[in-house]
Parts: C-alpha cells; sequence; structure tokens
C-alpha cells in the first residue's frame, strides 16, 4: 500500500469512526430500556426499578424497565444480545442466564460469552426455602422426611435454569430425595400458588418473598447461602441444618449487547455503580434481602467466564437438563 493509499484508509476509517464517537460522548440522549428478563414482582423486579431510577436521575434521560419472562430469562437476554450495540438497550443478566443456563437448556439462542457487553455488577441475593405458614412442614428435617415419605414432592421455583432451580436439585441431591421441580415464569405466580396451597414448598430469592415471610403468610425453613441472610438473623443456612458444604449465592449483573462502544460502558458503569453506592438505595435492597455491590466492567467479565466454567461442572454433575 503506497503512503497516498495509506492516508486515504486511514481517512476513510476516521470519518466512519466519528459518528460512533460522537454518539458515545453524548450519550444518552433518549430514555434507555432496561430489560428485565423475568416477570413483575420478583427480586429483579424490585432491584431494576430501584436503581434504575437513580441511574436515571444521573444519566438525565428515563429508564424504562421492560419484563419479558421466560425460559428461564432467556427471552429477554435473547432481545439483548440482538439489540443494536449502541446502550440504549441493557439487560438484567445472571448467574442463570450468563453462566448457568447454556449448561442446562439443550438449545440456547445466545452465547453468554461472547454475545454480550459487560457493564456492573448489582449485586448478590439470598435464596429462601419456605413452605406456607399453615404447612405442618416446621424445618428442613421435616421437609426431607416428608420427601422421603412421598417421592415426587413437588417444589417450585421463578424457573427452569436459575439459581433456584440449582438450589433445588442440590438440596435434593445431597439430602438423597426425589422432588419434582415445577418452574414458573417469575417469583410472583410461583408465590401465589404457595400462599393459596397448591404446591407445598418453594425456593425463591429472598427479596420476592421476604414481606409475605415478615407477615406471617410464609414460613422460612432456611436459607441457601453460605451465610445466613441479615434481614433473617434466626432462619439458619441449609448447611447448619446437616447439609455440610452446601450453599448458592445468586449474583446478577448489568449487560448491554456485544460491541458496545467503551464510552458508553463507561457512562453506564458510572452511572450504575453511583447508585449502588447512594445509601438510600443500599439501604432499601438489603432490607430487602439483596446485597448491592457495583464492580468494573472487566471484573463483571472475568466473573461471567469462570462462573461459566464452575457451573458447567455442577450442572452436568447434577444432570441438569431442560428442553
Amino acid at each position: 500500500m503506497t503512503t497516498h493509499s495509506r492516508r486515504n484508509a486511514l481517512a476513510l476509517f476516521a470519518a466512519l469512526a466519528l459518528p460512533l464517537a460522537g454518539q458515545a460522548a453524548d450519550f444518552p440522549t433518549k430514555p434507555i430500556r432496561f430489560v428485565v428478563p423475568y416477570t413483575p414482582g420478583g427480586t429483579t423486579d424490585l432491584v431494576a426499578r430501584t436503581v434504575g431510577q437513580k441511574v436515571a436521575e444521573l444519566l438525565g434521560q428515563p429508564v424504562v424497565v421492560d419484563n419479558r419472562g421466560g425460559a428461564g430469562g432467556n427471552i429477554g437476554m435473547d432481545l439483548v444480545a440482538k439489540a443494536a450495540p449502541d446502550g440504549y438497550t441493557i439487560g438484567f443478566g445472571a448467574i442463570s442466564t450468563n453462566a448457568l443456563n447454556p449448561h442446562v437448556y439443550k438449545s440456547m439462542a445466545f452465547d453468554p460469552r461472547r454475545d454480550f457487553s459487560a457493564i456492573s455488577l448489582l449485586g448478590t441475593s439470598t435464596i429462601v426455602l419456605e413452605v406456607p405458614a399453615s404447612s405442618p412442614i416446621r424445618s428442613v428435617a421435616d421437609l426431607v422426611a416428608a420427601a422421603k415419605k412421598t417421592p415426587g414432592l413437588p417444589y417450585a421455583t421463578a424457573g427452569a435454569g436459575t439459581s433456584m432451580h440449582l438450589a433445588g436439585v442440590m438440596f435434593a441431591q445431597m439430602t438423597g430425595t426425589e422432588l419434582t421441580h415445577v418452574a414458573y415464569k417469575g417469583s410472583g405466580p410461583g408465590i401465589t400458588d404457595l400462599l393459596g396451597g397448591t404446591i407445598g414448598a418453594m425456593f425463591d430469592n429472598l427479596p420476592a418473598s421476604l414481606p409475605h415471610i415478615q407477615a406471617g403468610r410464609l414460613r422460612a425453613l432456611a436459607v441457601a447461602g453460605a451465610a445466613r441472610a441479615p434481614s433473617l438473623p434466626d432462619v439458619p443456612t441449609i448447611a447448619e441444618t446437616g447439609l455440610k458444604g452446601y450453599a448458592v449465592d445468586p449474583w446478577f449483573g448489568v449487560y448491554g449487547p456485544a460491541n458496545l462502544p467503551p464510552a458508553v460502558v463507561q457512562a453506564l458503569n458510572k452511572a450504575f455503580t453511583s447508585a449502588l453506592a447512594m445509601p438510600e438505595v443500599k439501604e432499601k435492597l438489603l432490607a430487602a434481602g439483596f446485597h448491592p455491590r457495583g464492580s468494573s466492567a472487566d471484573e463483571l467479565t472475568q466473573l461471567t467466564q469462570s462462573e461459566y466454567q464452575r457451573l458447567g461442572e455442577v450442572a452436568r454433575k447434577a444432570g441438569m437438563s431442560v428442553d
């Protein structure tokens, strides 16, 4: 290539890059759609609306929460993966959608390792094992005894392939029981059936169930994490009830489509990490059983990759599979 042609090529590249660079520098100039891949009323919905409101104030544009439930979160996150890489469609990813589901679902429309741009962690949640307050089951030992007496005892979760599903599969494996998984399209419908007595037990993300536990409508038997939940200090971990080594700690993060301009990632990261650090946001989410924590985009990228590998092994050993 001659010097003249090289200069022309560089000039053409610069001309093509200018609109994108200008767009990134001015970001945002219109509302941002925040896709929550679960139905309203669950943990993700609460966090997205609480944090999204503050992000909107910081960026000077509305953040519109768009609930797209189904397929363990895959439907909503596929929408994000296929959106234009301009920052105006972002998604509420999770340990399930971005690390576990590819090892569980036989067909996936996206690959979390290459089809997203990581933006920031949102934090971690606690999974609670619960029954209706009217249930005769008052402890994990009672539930295990009931499951051994009635093989195939059903339990609910917010969806197939979710961290709650993983928690249930691990529980059945470690207790030597046969449980039947009933997948709902989010926490809300599962809780409704639990309260109505249609189903007798549920693994759920704590923020969605906590108000019902505090009101005495649901009974928390144990939490699935490595540590007790600050909002339920008297409720033991499942490991404390006798299942040594049991722990499932779900994490959540903000993702955009692959190839987001670095300036857009930086703007969104700054807004989300700032919002998550606000005392009023932290107080509200902690009270609901969610542990807010922002991160760099690189940290979320590395977490996604490492968890993808780790949970692949877990899913294979547990025999988790969804058509």
